[in-house]
C-alpha cells in the first residue's frame, strides 16, 4: 500500500485562513523533504475538465425530499442539523470503511464522509434545507496529489454543482459549516456521535433532552418502510438467497478449512451484488451455534454437525437482509437435530401466523414462544404447565432471544423508537420485521440430556407487513427440514 506523501489540514478548519487557502502539511516519515516550486507549478496545470454535466437524481431523491418535509413540519422554527460522520482510524493512517450515519443517508441519500444536513427555519414556515460536502480537491494547494484524502489516493469527489444534480439539495463546503453553526441563532437540534466538530460548534445551542427527541423521531419515522425502501430490502434478501446457495455448494472446502471458508464465501456475493454485510456474519458450526453472536468464525466445520448460518447483503443504498438457516454440514439431519429443527420451524410458522396489520408487535414474539415452551416441557427438559413456564420465563434458558425485530437501514432498525411506538406497538403495513427463533442448548448444560449439548438452531426470516397480512421476502429458501435436505443435495449435485 503506497504512503500518502502528506496529510491535509482539518476538514473541519476554523482558523482565519480560509478553507481554501489551508497548506498541505508535511508527512513526518515521507521520503521527499519537499515540494520544489517547480514542481508544484506543474502539478497545477494540464488537467483536463472532468465536471460531469448529464447526472440524473439518485432514485431516492423524490422520497428523500418527502421526509425532509415531514422533518420540517414536525420541528418548524427550529435548526436541524444531521451529520454523515467522519472516517475512523483502524490503525496509524488506515481508516475503517466509512458508512454515513443512517439519519443522514436516509434523509438526502448521500453516503459521503463529513457531509452535514443543515434545515434553516424560514420566518415564513418550513426549512432551507442545503448539504455541506467536501468540495472536489483544491489543485491549487496541491492537495490533490499530495493529501492523503486528495482524490488522486482515494478517488474522485463530486463537484458541488454535481452533488446539486445527484440529491436535489443546494451544496455548500462543508470545511465553512462549523463556524456557520457557531454563529447561529435560535433554537438548534442536533443528531449526535457522529461529528465531534460540528457537536462542538454547537456545544451552547443545544440539549441532551431535545437531541433526543429528534433522534427519536426520525427513528420512528422509518417504522413503515415506502415502496422504494420495501424494493431495496427484497433486493438484499434475494441476493442473500444466492450467498447461501454458494455457501452450501463450498461446504466441502469448508470442512478442509474452517468457518472463515463460509464467510469469506458469503462476503464474496456481499461485495459483488451489493455494498458488504449488513453485519458480521455468524457462521457458526457445531457448538458455536449455541453463541448468539458468534462472528469469530474460526472453528472446524465437520460432518454430522449443524451449521448455523446468520447473515444478510447490504445493498449500495444501506438496506439490509437478515436471515438465518442451520444446516446439516452432511446434507443429513440426525433424528435429534431433526426433532429440535421441526419445533423451532413449527415456532417460526406460529410467529409468521401473527404478524398481520393491526396485531401487536408482540404477538408473533409470543406466538413462537409458546411452541417452544410446550415443547420443551412435552420433552421433559422443563415441568409444566405451559402457562406456568410461560409466565416464569423459563424456556429463556434455551431460546434466550427475543423472536425478531425491524429491519431496513440498520439490522436492528429503528432502535432508538419509543418502545410504546415498537416493543408495545401495533404492526402496521410497511413494516419489515424478522421472525427468528431458536433453539441453544450449551455444551455445558448439565440440565439436558447429553446428547443436546452443543446443539443450536435458528430459522430466520424477512417479513414484510402488507394489507392483508405478510410477504416473507426470504421465501426463496427453504425452510422445512425435508425441503432443506432436498435444497443441498441439489446443489451439492
Amino acid at each position: 500500500m503506497a504512503a500518502a506523501e502528506e496529510h491535509t489540514a482539518d476538514e473541519h478548519t476554523t482558523d482565519e485562513q480560509t478553507a481554501e487557502e489551508q497548506p498541505v502539511k508535511q508527512r513526518k516519515n515521507g521520503l521527499y523533504p519537499g515540494v520544489s516550486d517547480e514542481l508544484a507549478e506543474n502539478m497545477r496545470t494540464g488537467w483536463a475538465d472532468t465536471e460531469r454535466t448529464d447526472l440524473s437524481p439518485v432514485p431516492q431523491a423524490g422520497r428523500t425530499a418527502a421526509r425532509r418535509a415531514a422533518l420540517s413540519e414536525r420541528f418548524p422554527g427550529e435548526r436541524l442539523v444531521v451529520p454523515a460522520g467522519n472516517l475512523k482510524v483502524r490503525s496509524n493512517d488506515t481508516d475503517y470503511p466509512f458508512r454515513a450515519s443512517v439519519e443522514y443517508a436516509w434523509l438526502t441519500g448521500n453516503q459521503t464522509e463529513d457531509g452535514v444536513l443543515v434545515m434553516e427555519p424560514k420566518a415564513a414556515g418550513g426549512h432551507d434545507a442545503a448539504l455541506y460536502l467536501l468540495p472536489r480537491s483544491d489543485r491549487d494547494n496541491g492537495e490533490f496529489w499530495l493529501g492523503g484524502q486528495g482524490e488522486l489516493w482515494v478517488g474522485r469527489r463530486n463537484s458541488l454543482t454535481e452533488s446539486e444534480r445527484l440529491y436535489g439539495l443546494p451544496c455548500k463546503d462543508v470545511r465553512k459549516v462549523a463556524e456557520e453553526l457557531r454563529e447561529a441563532t435560535g433554537p438548534v437540534r442536533v443528531v449526535r456521535g457522529h461529528d465531534a466538530a460540528v457537536e462542538a460548534a454547537l456545544t451552547d445551542k443545544v440539549t441532551r433532552e431535545r437531541d433526543d427527541e429528534l433522534r427519536t423521531y426520525l427513528s420512528e419515522a422509518r417504522l413503515v418502510k415506502d415502496d422504494f425502501e420495501v424494493g431495496e430490502l427484497q433486493k438484499a434478501v434475494d441476493s442473500t438467497v444466492r450467498g447461501f446457495e454458494d455457501v452450501v455448494r463450498v461446504l466441502d472446502r469448508a470442512e478442509a478449512t474452517s468457518e472463515r471458508y463460509i464467510e469469506g464465501t458469503f462476503f464474496l456475493r456481499a461485495r459483488v451484488e451489493g455494498n458488504d454485510v449488513g453485519y458480521g456474519s455468524i457462521c457458526a458450526s457445531g457448538p458455536h451455534a449455541t453463541t448468539l453472536h458468534w462472528v469469530r468464525n474460526d472453528g472446524p466445520v465437520r460432518s454430522g454437525d449443524l451449521l448455523l448460518l446468520d447473515a444478510g447483503v447490504e445493498t449500495h443504498t444501506y438496506y439490509t437482509a437478515d436471515v438465518t438457516r442451520t444446516l446439516p454440514v452432511d446434507g443429513r439431519f440426525s433424528d435429534l437435530q431433526r426433532k429440535i429443527y421441526d419445533a423451532v420451524y413449527e415456532a417460526q410458522e406460529a410467529g409468521i401466523a401473527a404478524v398481520k396489520p393491526g396485531a401487536k408487535y408482540l404477538d408473533f414474539h409470543e406466538a413462537a414462544q409458546r411452541v417452544l415452551a410446550t415443547r420443551l416441557v412435552e420433552w421433559g427438559l422443563l415441568e409444566g404447565p405451559v402457562e406456568k413456564v410461560l409466565e416464569l420465563g423459563l424456556q429463556r434458558r434455551w431460546t434466550l432471544h427475543g423472536t425478531g425485530h425491524m429491519l431496513g437501514m440498520d439490522v436492528h432498525d429503528c432502535a432508538a423508537a419509543r418502545r410504546e411506538a415498537y416493543a408495545e406497538g401495533t404492526l402496521e403495513p410497511g413494516m419489515c420485521l424478522t421472525v427468528e427463533p431458536g433453539l441453544y442448548f450449551q455444551p455445558d448444560d448439565l440440565t439436558v440430556p447429553e446428547e443436546y449439548r452443543g446443539i443450536g438452531v435458528r430459522i430466520e426470516d424477512d417479513l414484510l407487513v402488507t394489507e392483508d397480512g405478510n410477504r416473507n421476502l426470504s421465501a426463496a429458501l427453504p425452510r422445512t427440514s425435508g425441503d432443506v435436505e432436498e435444497w443441498m443435495a441439489r446443489l451439492k449435485s
